[in-house]
């Protein structure tokens, strides 16, 4: 079994997932790009090669249960192992005016997409990577999620949260929920897990509007995928440390 350390990052095409990848292909990870478009996908994978990095692409639907055993099955004929999972991948759902998802008018299909994305999907990969993640000396797992999951910030009315998302808020909620659920039953194993905001990060998921840069939105969840073996687990982090439940 190789002794470089690898990497599978979802959604990792474009965008925060990209700069993920790239940042830790950097510190020296093989690192896997898992995404569904075959054609953005190798070309992420030729772009980080340019740059270094030794990228393979994974293709990876994560809401298709075949597509997510293949995937695993792929990582092991290339590596034998995981040492770091990054659930990237994610859907905002449909908006209305002023980016707004009005819970008395929310067609329930928004929100079943959004929850199969957004939380099922990060139970699917991480379920059939799990296997090779108990192999590595340092299993790390990252949830991407967001502060707008923060029901201590969206309850607070001298927070400013931005508007109203009753799909996707609510699909952060429950994957940090499901964070601490992995968490306590992995107490013991060494695998690490952790949910990671970037902050409001311009990307076309959300029309290229934040004051953030994706590199930016990609420090917190390379920081996680790469905590020493002391590291907190079960915990929700930003930049600037701790976000409240």
């Amino acid at each position: 079994m190789s002794e470089t350390k690898t990497a599978l990052v979802t959604g990792a095409n474009k965008g925060i997932g990209y700069e993920i990848a790239a940042g830790l292909g950097a510190l020296g990870y093989r690192v896997g790009v898992g995404a569904r478009d075959d054609v953005r996908r190798e070309t992420a994978v030729e772009k980080l090669r340019a740059a270094g990095v030794d990228a393979f692409g994974v293709p990876l639907e994560v809401t298709d249960g075949q597509s997510v055993t293949a995937a695993a099955e792929l990582v092991e004929r290339r590596t034998g192992r995981l040492d770091a999972l990054v659930n990237n991948a994610g859907v905002s759902g449909e908006f209305g005016p002023g980016w707004v998802q009005d819970p008395t008018t929310l067609d329930l299909d928004v929100v079943r997409r959004v929850v199969e994305t957004n939380v099922l999907g990060v139970v699917r990969v991480t379920n059939a990577m799990l296997p090779l993640l108990r192999r590595s000396a340092a299993p790390r797992i990252v949830n991407v999620s967001s502060s707008v999951g923060s029901l201590t910030r969206q309850a607070d009315p001298d927070i400013e949260i931005g508007p109203v998302m009753a799909a996707y808020a609510p699909s952060k909620s429950f994957l940090n929920a499901v964070t601490v659920q992995y968490a306590r039953q992995l107490t013991g194993t060494g695998i690490l897990i952790n949910a990671a905001c970037p902050g409001l990060v311009a990307t076309d998921f959300n029309g290229f509007h934040g004051p953030r840069t994706p590199q930016q939105g990609a420090a917190v969840a390379i920081r996680l995928a790469t905590l020493p073996d002391d590291g907190p687990t079960g915990a929700f982090f930003e930049d600037d440390g701790v976000v409240p439940w």
